[in-house]
């Protein structure tokens, strides 16, 4: 079983990503793109298990931000390491619209990037199978302090003194 970085410990992923030729929701937890979440929409409510959606970076959510609230698991997937949009993505679930569920990166990032990644409200970090974990999941601390207002800091330094 994979493992990834949720909370700062590592522990077993039990959560599938379905692929693309499914014809049918399999049991358990299962993490759908938008695109099959509306494919199998009228099988949601008979699924066993959780349900959880992965989004590109340049998903609009708007419209169905009422459906993402329900779920225990929102993923973001970053196509390539140097696209940021995840980040505002992650930001606007968390800060506008008040997620509280786990908010998981997926795809092509970096473990420099764990850090700010986590100060823009992700909670789970799926790396990939070659980074060590033990090892990635020190870049969680690499700051002792931060001045500005993130998703995972409400106030600024000059009001925490």
């Amino acid at each position: 079983m994979a493992q990834l970085l949720k909370d700062n410990q590592i522990i077993d992923d039990s959560w599938l990503i379905l692929d693309d030729s499914a014809e049918t929701l399999p049991s358990g937890n299962i993490l759908l793109s938008l695109e099959q979440w509306q494919q199998f929409s009228d099988q949601l409510s008979q699924h066993n298990g959780e349900l959880g959606l992965w989004l590109e970076g340049n998903a609009e959510i708007d419209a169905v931000i009422d459906s993402l609230q329900q779920l225990s698991l929102i993923a973001i997937k970053f196509p390539k390491f140097v696209d940021g949009r995840g980040f505002s993505l992650a930001r606007l679930l968390r800060e506008r619209y008040n997620y509280n569920g786990e908010l998981r990166a997926i795809g092509e990032f970096i473990r420099d990037q764990l850090y700010l990644l986590k100060r823009c409200g992700f909670n789970a970090f799926q790396l990939t199978e070659d980074q060590d974990l033990s090892e990635a999941s020190k870049s969680l601390n690499d700051f002792s302090e931060t001045y500005q207002v993130s998703a995972d800091q409400q106030e600024p330094l000059f009001r925490r003194r």
